[in-house]
């Protein structure tokens, strides 16, 4: 089996790619960008199943995954996401994705998944089917919006109270609102969030 994994992230993507390196895979290719795995797949032959995240370079939303499809010649394509939401599921699978994968999913499960959608199945996870669509917690204010680029950026909360000339405690209470509106499970998925959905 030949796998393709596309993420922009180095970590992600090295380590989704170390968790399907295993007997029956005999190859796992990595890039970047949606630019590249067209590339790799155009000089090296279609993939068993290609792994595209939502929000990298080139992706355009679904624009990627249809590119991607018929650079694969049609066989399997599927989501990956960090953010990972009811609506991106239903529309990536709407476009003929063989599935979508969260990148939260454990290295088990993301082997199964992957022999499951090379295989031709469709794979989502039961948790996402359970899902209420489009989030209840209504739309971020200003000042939520600037603690989210904060965190982001990768600045503790301290440095955020600084650049904002606010009370540390405050921007505790404004990440603690902002999780809750955006369903995330901790700053490193409130993040993700953010960027998959254009936020910061």
């Amino acid at each position: 089996m030949r796998i393709l994994v596309a993420d922009d992230h180095d970590l992600v993507r090295e380590t989704i790619a170390a968790y399907l390196n295993g007997t029956e895979i005999e190859e796992v290719q990595t890039v970047a960008t949606l630019d590249e795995a067209v590339q790799v797949v155009e000089e090296t032959g279609s993939f068993d199943l290609v792994l595209l995240d939502y929000n990298m370079p080139g992706m355009n939303g679904l624009d990627g995954l249809t590119r991607m499809q018929a650079a694969n010649a049609g066989r399997p394509v599927a989501i990956l996401s960090g953010s990972a939401t009811r609506e991106i599921a239903d529309a990536a699978l709407k476009a003929g994705a063989q599935g979508f994968i969260p990148k939260t999913l454990s290295a088990r499960s993301l082997l199964s998944a992957a022999r499951f959608m090379a295989a031709g199945e469709t794979y989502v996870p039961v948790e996402f089917l359970q899902q209420q669509p489009a989030d209840k917690g209504g739309p971020l204010t200003r000042r939520e919006l600037e603690v989210l680029r904060g965190i982001c950026a990768g600045k503790a909360n301290k440095e955020i109270a600084r650049d904002l000339d606010l009370q540390e405690v405050t921007v505790k209470l404004h990440v603690k609102t902002l999780s809750r509106k955006l369903a995330a499970r901790n700053r490193t998925h409130a993040a993700m969030i953010a960027r998959d959905r254009g936020l910061a």
